[in-house]
């Protein structure tokens, strides 16, 4: 295990470890061994050391605006390469420094793509800011979309005798589903002097940026897309995916509700299902009891690298994700990596814009991805809707 392993870990085990606290404490409440003041006054301080542990656990394990040096020599010479066009523009560039950069003709628009080790920790970025990324299928493609063929219905078998006539069975059918990849973008003006001067490393910040603000923008289409304007589906907008909504308290999340929304998916999916919500429905859902053995349905990992799971099932906080309210698509489970698909046309470009802006003694710097996502299962997927 590597040093920023073992920071996770401990960082994990402290959340762990406030979550425990807190059932303690309101057992404590139950049995009558302490006050509601008292509890409320303990919540209170758990909640704001659980949101500084949240925060330190992502800024840990996303990576930071410095490229981190890489052992092999070609690396080092992608990285050099990169750094000199950054600072002086393509024409600046050697053959050999052309050859490893290029991805079409300088003459056609100068666009050039970031070298591979860069990319690699670009779309680490992306990944971390998107945690539907890490749940969902990921499709590389060359083309402007995908179809994926999809079953739309099927036939039924009967029964006959051993001479009996047997019919045709019809209802076979099949369909498609297209998932395109629209455009994003990114464009920032940095001084010359800057990049030419700066002893800070400017151009690898900017790109950790530009990073944050794609991941940043996946990650809330991939909940709350509309599928227009070029947009992601999101998971909550798609009119197929259903659920539970609840019938007993308004906006709120209760136990009997997660467990009903949990066993509305079908076994198979079920069986790998993750559980996503906002980072404030944690603790509210980690006091949650059944209602027929009074045990928490939050459950500490038994083992270390075994997550903290709710019926048996992980959960991963998702930022995008509603907070409880009256009619709040609080939650969500499923097979997202049945049920969600993400296609990867571009995973990042870069175009340098001198002649621009020249008289105001900046460069343009104009980063571009084009990535797609929607439901394509909607049956892998339930949504919990809180009472109105």
């Amino acid at each position: 295990m590597d040093e920023m392993e073992k920071k996770v870990k401990e960082l994990n085990d402290q959340v762990n470890s406030l979550v425990s606290g807190l059932q303690a404490k309101q057992t404590e409440l139950e049995k009558g061994l302490t006050s509601k003041a008292s509890f409320e006054e303990f919540k209170t301080n758990i909640e704001t050391r659980y949101a500084e542990l949240s925060a330190a656990l992502v800024k840990l394990q996303r990576p930071g605006a410095e490229i981190p040096s890489e052992p092999d020599k070609r690396a080092a010479f992608h990285k050099a390469a990169n750094i000199k066009f950054w600072r002086k523009g393509g024409g600046e560039l050697t053959p050999e420094e052309t050859k490893v950069m290029t991805i079409s003709d300088l003459t056609t628009g100068g666009y050039l793509a970031a070298p591979n080790e860069l990319i690699k920790e670009i779309l680490a970025n992306v990944t971390e800011y998107s945690p539907i990324r890490a749940l969902a299928r990921v499709i590389p493609t060359n083309a402007p979309g995908v179809d994926w063929p999809k079953k739309t219905g099927t036939f039924a078998a009967y029964r006959t005798t051993e001479i009996g006539t047997r019919n045709e069975t019809t209802g076979l059918t099949f369909g498609l589903e297209q998932i395109t990849a629209p455009e994003m973008y990114a464009l920032v003006k940095v001084s010359k002097q800057n990049l030419e001067d700066s002893g800070f490393p400017l151009e690898s910040f900017i790109s950790a940026e530009a990073a944050e603000q794609f991941g940043v923008k996946e990650g809330t289409e991939s909940i709350l897309g509309t599928a227009a304007a070029g947009q992601m589906e999101g998971i909550l907008t798609n009119p197929s995916v259903t659920g539970f909504t609840g019938v007993t308290t308004s906006g709120k999340i209760l136990a009997d509700d997660l467990k009903k929304v949990f066993y509305s998916l079908k076994d198979v999916y079920a069986k790998n299902a993750t559980w996503i919500w906002q980072r404030t429905s944690t603790l509210a859902i980690s006091l949650l009891k059944d209602t027929v053995t009074g045990n928490y349905l939050w459950r500490q990992g038994l083992a270390d690298r075994d997550p903290a799971t709710v019926l048996g099932r992980p959960y991963v906080e998702c930022p995008d994700m509603p907070a409880e309210a009256n009619s709040a698509k609080a939650v969500a489970v499923g097979d997202f990596k049945k049920g969600y698909a993400i296609i990867d046309r571009l995973g990042m470009e870069t175009q340098r814009l001198v002649e621009k802006y020249a008289e105001l003694g900046q460069v343009g710097i104009l980063f571009r991805r084009r990535v797609g996502g929607q439901v394509v299962l909607p049956e892998a997927i339930k949504i919990l809707t809180l009472k109105a």
